[in-house]
């Protein structure tokens, strides 16, 4: 049941998100659009109270509920953020507004945005392992919350992966490419002629 709230949920976001952009920038109508975007914390609402409901029934918490917990912090931490990335280029597309300006592409520039990715990550986690030690708390067993534990392991080990990727963007900034306007663009200095 958990798995199939996720989807609905997972669902429910695309087409709250899709009908908030239609009432805005098709219809025209921008106060109800943002409405209906704002009523998509509700779905995590559910999800929330739903998993909880069902670790109140007595069913054994597993990779169910730990998947519960990580979706509700990758939304808490990047739930916002999407949506804004899309609603600017709904406004691009769709109203004629300026296209949306996109991350810096080289640099430390780049680093800093990815650090700043990395610090959602990190807020996603943390709501995660809160949540599952919540559960943890509330199941009380600890033969029976093995997998929600894992499930806490698994948040901390995604923060590292991408802490690490984040970090090479630091430590190897990407250049950006040469200037295509300058005279020494057609070919490198060796192969030229004299």
């Amino acid at each position: 049941m958990i798995v199939t709230l996720i989807v609905v949920c997972e669902a429910g976001f695309w087409v709250l998100l899709a009908a908030g952009l239609a009432l805005r920038y098709l219809v025209g109508m921008r106060r109800l659009g943002a409405a209906v975007l704002l009523m998509e914390p509700l779905l995590e609402i559910v999800l929330l109270v739903v998993t909880a409901v069902d670790l109140k029934n007595g069913a054994e918490p597993d990779w169910k509920h730990g998947l519960a917990a990580l979706y509700l912090g990758y939304t808490v931490a990047y739930g916002h953020y999407t949506v804004m990335w899309i609603d600017g280029h709904a406004a691009h597309r769709l109203a004629g507004a300026p296209p949306p300006v996109g991350p810096p592409r080289h640099g430390m520039a780049r680093a800093r945005h990815e650090g700043r990715l990395w610090l959602r990550t990190v807020l996603a986690a943390a709501v995660a392992i809160t949540l599952l030690q919540l559960a943890v708390l509330y199941v009380g067993d600890d033969s029976r919350t093995g997998s929600l534990t894992g499930w806490q392991f698994t948040a901390l080990r995604v923060v590292g992966i991408h802490g690490l990727i984040a970090l090479t963007y630091a430590i190897w900034p990407r250049k950006a490419p040469a200037d295509p306007g300058s005279a020494d663009a057609g070919s490198p200095p060796s192969m030229t002629k004299r």
